[in-house]
This record gives structure tokens, sequence and C-alpha cells, in this order.
């Protein structure tokens, strides 16, 4: 097992991150930047979300998966992204809107992603 997750402190805005198991909402892993925030209550509110995208997409029909899901704040960016080999755990980012680039962000979220093994 593999859960190392410290390379997204390089991400540019980097506030905080997690890895969740979205059965539980627990944390199984954690890095902050130092600012203030409290990963164990996004880890287990962000599990709500990937349950309610997962619910959404039985109901439709859809035969898919979640690549990842952007929550859009005022002063935040939140980039959510299930595990490819495992997607009942995922990987949660929050980021400053003011600094960090998206694309540059979704990018080293997927290559971090391809380290971890749960």
């Amino acid at each position: 097992m593999s859960t190392n997750i410290s390379e997204l402190k390089n991400i540019t805005g980097f506030i905080g991150a997690c890895l969740v198991d979205s059965e539980t909402g627990l944390m199984l892993a954690s890095e902050t930047s130092g600012v203030p925030f409290d990963l164990e209550a996004a880890g287990a509110a962000n599990t709500e979300v990937v349950r309610a995208k997962n619910a959404a997409m039985k109901a439709l029909g859809l035969d898919d998966r979640i690549e990842d899901i952007l929550i859009t704040l005022g002063t935040q960016y939140h980039l959510i992204r299930p595990l490819t080999a495992n997607a009942s755990v995922f990987v949660y980012v929050a980021l400053d809107r003011k600094t960090a680039n998206l694309g540059m962000a979704r990018l080293s979220v997927k290559n971090a992603e391809g380290t971890l093994k749960v």
C-alpha cells in the first residue's frame, strides 16, 4: 500500500489535500500548507459529493466513471479525483484560486494518482 500524497504540496496555490475512503469518509493520508483548513471535515463532506454523483450517473443509466469533479468557489478550487485502480478511494485537493493554474493542477493530481496503491 502506498498513500504518499506529499508531491501534491508542489501544486501552485496548494492549501491542502487528502486521500479519502468514500465508503467510510475516513482520511487515509493528508498534507497541508499550514493554512488552517479542516481536511477531515472536507474529506467526509466530499464523500457525499462523490456518492451523489455516482447515484446520479446510475439514475441516468450512464455506464461511465468519474474522472474528476471540480468545485469552483469564490476564492478556492476544490478538485476531487477517484482513483482509477480503486474508485472507492479519492484524492481531494483544495487550491487558492488566485494563484492556482487549474489545468496544471489537474495534471499534477492525475500524476500523483498514478503513484498511489490502495
